[in-house]
């Protein structure tokens, strides 16, 4: 099985550093994930056989490919059996469309740690599972993705009829 991590296009050296740790990789072999695919954005890794453009490696029995950038990460997000990313609303939106399992972990460097907010609001809704960099082990070994409620699908009408409402129309 695949398991797709991305930090977007900002830095969370955090989520990268902890998702090729030791802990995390076997606790995902362990969970019958045997591949990772990495977007990294403009993240620092400390190791230097990570720390590439891109590259292509094995540990704890995990095919690892890392990589920066690509101009759509679409076919990742297909091909994944469960999505581990920052919580930014445009990723979160775009994998819960797609009705993979979530796991997200917000980025506390961010401005108000606005992150958080979308990432329990979610959470509460049953949509996905939010996590801490210090809880990502436990929280991955204990996920259940047939626990989480399906995302409604997109209705392009409610924001017409809020702005008619607002406009006086209706």
């Amino acid at each position: 099985m695949l398991v797709f991590v991305t930090v977007g296009s900002t830095r969370f050296d955090a989520l990268v550093e902890a998702v090729i740790s030791d802990p995390v990789l076997g606790t995902l072999r362990d969970s019958g994930y045997s591949r990772l695919i990495l977007q990294r954005g403009n993240s620092d890794i400390k190791s230097e056989e990570f720390n590439k453009e891109s590259c292509a490696i094995q540990r704890h029995g995990v095919d690892i490919k890392i990589w920066r950038f690509k101009p759509s990460i679409q076919d990742e997000c297909d091909q994944a059996d469960l999505v581990i990313s920052h919580a930014g609303s445009g990723t979160i939106l775009d994998v819960l469309r797609l009705g993979k399992p979530l796991i997200v972990v917000p980025n506390p460097t961010l401005l108000d740690n606005h992150q958080e907010e979308l990432a329990s609001a979610l959470q509460i809704l049953g949509h996905l599972k939010a996590t801490s960099i210090q809880d990502l082990v436990s929280t991955i070994a204990s996920f259940e993705p047939r626990n989480l409620v399906p995302f409604p699908p997109f209705d392009g009408t409610r924001f017409s009829k809020l702005v008619d409402e607002e406009m006086g129309f209706v």
